[in-house]
């Protein structure tokens, strides 16, 4: 059986305000043409497939489009589950609807284990033409994103010690009554096989799950945030079940495996999100189980991480005003046709720098979607005490320091500070579905 594993594709997120449906929409066709070309039969999607809980249209239909285009392919199952950017009801919605696409979805944690345990046993015309059984079979222990009150009851008194342990003790719990289903439907399968007179074979644990293990690695400005408050309930890789033979794991964006255990993997995200992730090579993992055993019990497989195009290039940049110009020049000359992140470094403090920037890029593909200015921003924030902090502000207390910093006339301030406010109140009142 050969599968392929992906998360964290965030549809519908932008940079800086510049969306990136043509970045998405470039990613799900190559996707679907790698499914074809890879001849997988089961696709894994680990979660955080929705930057928001409320996709855009656009986002949706990016989403549905793909769907319907692998299920019609030659890969014969796809298994959703949602992770803690999803909303596990608008996940679960067309889930019956879908079904009749075998694409199997599970947006949240139920009083019936079960529904997280997907059995696939297809069947497949050999060469004489007689169908051979269990070609494909295999046992996904579907478990979607844990909530903090899907497995934790909250009790008075408890110290943080006692949520850490509690949460990890949810986990571990979880998974153990959903592996041990997926054990139980194992072993009717292959009692099954052995009344059968088709061909036998191995039937493959596969899980999944979207969550923050001991020891991953994160890039800044990266968008992965804390799945519990205070950093609780980072899992070890001996919380999961010692009979899954593949974990295909959601949340983390840098590709890699959880401790030493090569069978339990985070993708990584497809995209890069920020330009933290801008140099990162990104990749989906193909996992080809071979159906025999190997030394601990587990199936034998092969692994490979097949690299993901880069479809929009990003380019932080940053120093003095001439740094930046020598970069942006040598990025014209390549034609480049970069998102770029500036950060001004220098000594000097520059007024105009966006002017200059623009100037730069006049003419060219490349857009400049973030300067950061650090000259000037450490004249705006200044602080009235040693303790304050920018977290102790709202955002009207901080255009008013910037009034105050640039010596604003006081006639001036009246129409500007509308102006600000307008602005905020479109951005708190814009339809994010409305696209």
């Amino acid at each position: 059986m050969k599968i392929l594993h992906t998360s964290d594709w965030h549809l519908g997120r932008s940079l800086f305000g510049r969306k990136r449906y043509n970045e998405f929409s470039a990613f799900l066709e190559w996707l679907a043409d790698t499914i074809v070309q890879q001849n997988i039969d089961a696709l894994l999607i680990a979660g955080d497939v929705f930057d928001t809980s409320t996709p855009s249209n656009k986002a949706q239909e990016l989403y549905y489009r793909f769907l319907c285009r692998v299920a019609n392919s030659s890969c014969r199952h796809i298994v959703v589950i949602a992770g803690n950017h999803d909303s596990p009801s608008f996940l679960n919605a067309p889930k019956e609807l879908l079904r009749a696409l075998n694409v199997h979805v599970v947006g949240t944690m139920t009083d019936c284990p079960e529904d997280e345990v997907i059995v696939i046993d297809d069947f497949r015309t050999g060469k004489a033409g007689l169908q051979e059984e269990g070609v494909y079979s295999a046992i996904i222990c579907a478990v979607p994103y844990l909530r903090d009150k899907d497995i934790r009851h909250v009790e008075a008194g408890e110290t943080i010690e006692d949520k850490q342990a509690k949460l990890l003790d949810g986990i571990r719990k979880h998974y153990a009554l959903v592996c041990n289903i997926a054990e139980q439907k194992r072993a009717e399968m292959m009692q099954k096989q052995l009344q059968s007179r088709y061909q036998k074979s191995a039937i493959p644990i596969i899980a999944m799950g979207h969550l923050f293990a001991i020891g991953g690695k994160t890039v800044d400005n990266d968008g992965v945030r804390e799945l519990y408050v205070g950093s609780l309930a980072h899992v070890d890789e001996d919380v999961f079940p010692p009979c899954v033979d593949y974990l295909a794991l959601g949340h983390l964006h840098v590709p890699q495996c959880v401790g030493r255990s090569q069978h339990i993997r985070y993708s990584g995200s497809p995209v890069p999100m920020g330009y933290g992730e801008a140099y990162q090579k990104k990749s989906v993992v193909i996992v080809k189980l071979s159906g025999q055993q190997s030394e601990n019990s587990n199936q034998k497989f092969d692994m490979i991480l097949h690299e993901v195009p880069c479809f929009q290039p990003l380019e932080s940049v940053s120093g003095s005003l001439e740094n930046i110009q020598n970069r942006i020049n040598e990025l014209k000359e390549k034609q480049s046709n970069a998102w770029i992140e500036i950060e001004y470094t220098g000594s000097e403090i520059i007024g105009n720098l966006r002017e200059q920037i623009d100037a730069l890029i006049e003419g060219t593909s490349m857009e400049i979607r973030r300067i950061k200015n650090k000259r000037v921003m450490d004249r705006l924030i200044v602080r009235m005490s040693d303790d304050e902090t920018l977290d102790d502000l709202d955002v009207n207390d901080v255009f008013k320091r910037c009034l105050d910093s640039f010596e604003v006339p006081p006639e001036d301030r009246p129409e500007m500070t509308q102006c600000y406010l307008e602005i905020v109140q479109n951005v708190l009142e814009e339809d994010k579905n409305d696209e």
